[in-house]
Parts: structure tokens; sequence; C-alpha cells
């Protein structure tokens, strides 16, 4: 009985490590949610009578519109490449993502550049064909601007998403419907949307959380919303109490959302009846049809790659031995550096939860998992506040220890790259866990099983036989983190420690104090690293399929 006793005490070692992983997310929102009912100050009164209202209603205007849109987008280009085969459709195919990796608040300094009255278009206008225009017709920083914004380097999370789920579909649906005479616009509507509105409506969630999530295009374009204003209560006011307040309020937004979602996901399933799967095959479009196809997705394509990309490079030529005299070695390195511990960290713990609820099927085995992606749907600057007050009350705790030691007590934790990383790990655990548990839902337990039953416990089974299967899943739950850590600016504009830059933190700056020209290298540096990731990340999810 010696292997049963090994065994058990391998898997309870699972379930320890996957409880404290668990805790690891929770806490810093039990901070907020328990300081969320003190009592309130002047200032949080202020802004209840006040300021509440437009917070409220910037946020909603930018949800409802941006959502709106990337709907219309995303799901129109995953419709359009899946099902028909026009010119240049397999570049398409990966490029529609590749508005990904240009950061909005990139986006929107960029767009503001090309259409002000010295940028490309105005100046165009007046030296080549002496015509003047009002300004206003060019202004871009107000909501519609931040719409367009968002809308144009988002749209891709329900594009991705939406083609992902179209492609692996039984054409028997679409066929049958042509059969009875339907045409392309009817099969659309009335056999497409039905059956894919789940992949619609998660795409658009990831979507309505990342402009919740945003800091640099409202903060740039001057819009009050909640992010906005818990920077400016928080450094502005020296407001802790209140910024606490203005979290837990979008906390709770945040949560009606996710409610929602979940609702207007239903109880519907689609899937195969026979296991002879025949996947979508693309029809070849022919004259003025192809034509169309081709220069909507490349308009699409345009606007949200190529212009960026060329008006950067073209600032980049202007400044950037400017750049590379000042601490340019040392801002890569902060980057990288940060992002690749917190990924790390990331894809281990991301690897004990998934093998965990997958190998047990009790209350925890369930319970850990939505756990484990709540840090996602929690905007950054709202996870920031939670990890400040659980940071700064282990330090005060830690005082007397700091004292023993013959230390002064101070700060310490809490002013350390350390709170900074662990942040990280709790806003981005659920896109490493995405991939990893989506590597072992295809290898099953079959492989886990027959291992155990030969002698090996969970903890050898996992290193000799299911790692190696998954190892394509945990590679890209690696990239897609680092990806996001790269682009990432609430959380690390609040949480950095003094003098600590990284590549977004300074783009953001120099686009701030309107030198644009010198913000364009950071930038680009930040563009090449995630379009190199997401290039790599396809191929290896090609690979896989």
């Amino acid at each position: 009985m010696k292997w049963l006793r090994t065994l058990k005490t391998s898997t309870n070692i699972w379930t320890i490590l996957s409880i404290v992983f668990a805790l690891f997310v929770i806490l810093p929102n039990i901070s907020i949610i328990v300081q969320l009912f003190s009592e309130p100050n002047d200032n949080w009164e202020h802004i209840q009578e006040y300021m509440l209202q437009s917070y409220i209603q910037n946020t909603l205007l930018l949800v409802v519109f941006v959502g709106g849109f990337t709907l219309i987008i995303g799901t129109s280009l995953a419709w359009l490449i899946s099902a028909y085969d026009f010119p240049m459709r397999r570049f398409f195919q990966w490029g529609m993502i590749l508005p990904l990796a240009i950061p909005p608040y990139i986006g929107a300094y960029t767009y503001h550049g090309i259409l002000n009255y010295t940028g490309v278009i105005q100046t165009t206008l007046r030296d080549q064909l002496d015509v003047t225009v009002n300004q206003d017709y060019f202004n871009i920083m107000n909501m519609p601007g931040a719409i367009f914004i968002l809308t144009i380097f988002l749209f891709p999370y329900v594009y991705t998403i939406t083609k992902a789920f179209l492609a692996r579909q039984s054409t028997a649906l679409v066929e049958n419907a042509r059969l009875l005479g339907s045409n392309a616009w009817r099969t659309f509507f009335r056999v497409v949307l039905p059956i894919s509105r789940t992949a619609m409506v998660a795409g658009v969630s990831l979507v309505i959380l990342e402009v919740l999530n945003d800091y640099g295009v409202v903060k740039y374009y001057g819009i009050q919303t909640f992010t906005t204003a818990i920077f400016q209560t928080w450094f502005g006011m020296g407001d802790l109490n209140s910024a606490i307040k203005l979290a837990g309020t979008l906390m709770l937004i945040v949560l009606a959302i996710l409610v929602i979602e979940r609702i207007m996901r239903g109880r519907r399933r689609y899937s195969f009846t026979t296991t002879k799967v025949k996947l979508l095959q693309p029809i070849r479009l022919e004259g003025k049809t192809k034509w169309l196809a081709f220069f909507y997705c490349m308009t699409i394509f345009a606007l949200g790659f190529i212009i960026p990309i060329i008006q950067l490079i073209y600032w980049a030529t202007m400044a950037y031995e400017q750049f590379f005299e000042q601490n340019f070695w040392s801002l890569i390195g902060n980057s990288v550096f940060v992002a690749f511990v917190a990924s790390i960290l990331i894809v281990v713990m991301a690897v004990v939860i998934s093998n965990f609820s997958r190998l047990n099927r009790g209350l925890l085995a369930k319970i850990f998992p939505k756990v484990t992606i709540l840090g996602y749907s929690i905007p950054g600057a709202v996870i920031a506040v939670g990890v400040v007050t659980l940071f700064t009350a282990i330090d005060r705790q830690l005082f007397g220890f700091y004292e023993w030691l013959g230390f002064e007590p101070t700060l310490v934790l809490s002013t350390s790259l350390l709170m900074l990383i662990f942040a990280y790990v709790i806003r981005y655990l659920a896109v490493g866990y995405n991939s990893i548990d989506s590597g072992f839902e295809r290898i099953g337990t079959n492989f886990t099983e027959a291992s155990r039953m030969l002698g090996m416990n969970v903890t050898k089974s996992f290193f000799k036989v299911d790692m190696k299967l998954i190892r394509g899943a945990i590679f890209g739950g690696f990239i897609l983190a680092f990806i996001d850590i790269m682009k990432e600016l609430p959380l690390t504009l609040i949480l950095r420690p003094f003098n600590f830059d990284t590549l977004a933190t300074k783009a953001f700056q120099y686009a701030t104090d309107e030198m644009i020209q010198r913000a364009a290298m950071p930038s680009l540096l930040i563009i090449l690293v995630s379009g190199i990731a997401i290039y790599v990340f396809h191929h290896v999810l090609e690979k896989e399929s």
C-alpha cells in the first residue's frame, strides 16, 4: 500500500498549491471589499453628488458603442474570411490579429498626430492643394474618437474567437440552407449568427473588459471614466479611501456585465451529431464581389495596422538618435524582465490549478477555475488599489520584524518590484490558464490514468507524460501573457517602483508631454515584440490543430 500513500501525498500537494494560488488571486479583491464599507469622507460625498453620474455615463457609452462596433466588424470579417475565398485571404486570416499588437493608447496618440493641425493630412491639404479645413472636422480627441480607437484596435478579440468557432463548424447547416433557397445574406443572419452567438458574446465580453481597463486612451483624450477617476482621486487628491470606493463601484459594474453575459449565452449548445465532420470550405468569389471583399478587409487592416505603423516609423526616423542616447537598454531590460518573470509565474500557477481541476471532480475543482479568471475580469486600476492596500497592510504588520532585524520600520514590500509582478500575475493569470486548460482538454486523462496504473503518482505522471503532451499549450499561454504584460499600462503606472520605467510607460509619458516623435521608438519596439509573438503563436496553433 506504499504506492497508494505516495499517490495520496502527491495529490494533496497539488490541492494545497491550488488553494494557495486561488487565495493569491482573491486576497487583493477582499481588501477592496472590506474597505468599501468604511466611513465615507467629504471627497467621496462630493464625487457622489457631482461627478459619479458622469463617470458612469461615459463608461457605459464606451462599453455600448465599442462593444457594438467590434461585434459587427469582428463577426463580419470572421464569416467573410472563413466562408469565402478572395485575393489575399490567407494573409488576412492571421493579419487581422495584428491590430492587437498595437496598444490602444499608442493608436490614440498616433491618430491624433496624423489628424491634428501639423499632421500629414492637414499639412498636405494646405501645402499641396492650398485648402484650409476647419480643425473641428479632424478633431479626434473626444468620445467618438475614443470609440473609433478602441474599436479598431480591439475588434480582433471578436474576430479571433468567432473565426475559430466558424472554421470548425460542419458545412451541413450552410449547405442545407442553400438547398432550401436561402441566399448568402439570409444564410448569414438566420443560420450563422444564431449558432455563433456564444463565440460572439465571449469575444465582445473580452472587448468590454479591455474598455473598462483602458486608461491611456481616455486619459489622453480627456474623457472622464472610472479608471481616470481612480487615478485622479488617488494621486491628485491623495485620497485612497475614495479611490477604493470608486474601484468597488467599478467592480459591481463588471460583475453585472459578467452576469448579463452569462444570461445572454443561455443554455443553447451546438455540437456535431457525427464524428465525420466536414470543415467549412471557402467558396471562391468572382468579379466585383471578390474585390469588394478584399477592399473591406484591406480598409480595416489599414486603419488598424498599416497607417499607424507607417506614421510611427516616420516619427522614429526623426528622433531615434535622441531615444538611443537615453536609457534605451534599461527600458528594454525592465520590460522584458517583468514580463518574463510574471509570465513564468503565470504558467506555473495555471498548470497547477488546471491539472488539479482536471484530475478532481469535487467542489474545489469547480471553484478554482472560476477564481483564476477573476483577475482578468477586473480592471487594472482596481487590482492596483487592492494590491497596494494588501501590501501596505502586510508591511505594517512586519514593522516589528524590521525593527528586530535592526532596520527602521518602513514600507518595503509596497515600494518594491515584487508588488508590480504580483499584480501582473493576478491580472493575466486567466490568459495563461485558458491556453493550458484547452491543452489539457485535448489530451484528456487516458494517458495520465495509464501511467498511474503503472505505479506513477500524480506528480511523476505530470512531468513524464502530461507536460510533454501540452508543451504547445504551455508555450502559447506564456506567449499570450508576455504580450499582454509588455503592453500593460495602468498597473505599471500605479505600482512601478520609483524611477522604474518600461517601454509602455515611457511611450505614454512622451505622448502626454507632447513629445510624440520620441514616443514612436518605444511604441515600435512594443509592436515589434508583440507582432512577432502573435505570428509565432498563430503558427503554433495551426500546427497543433
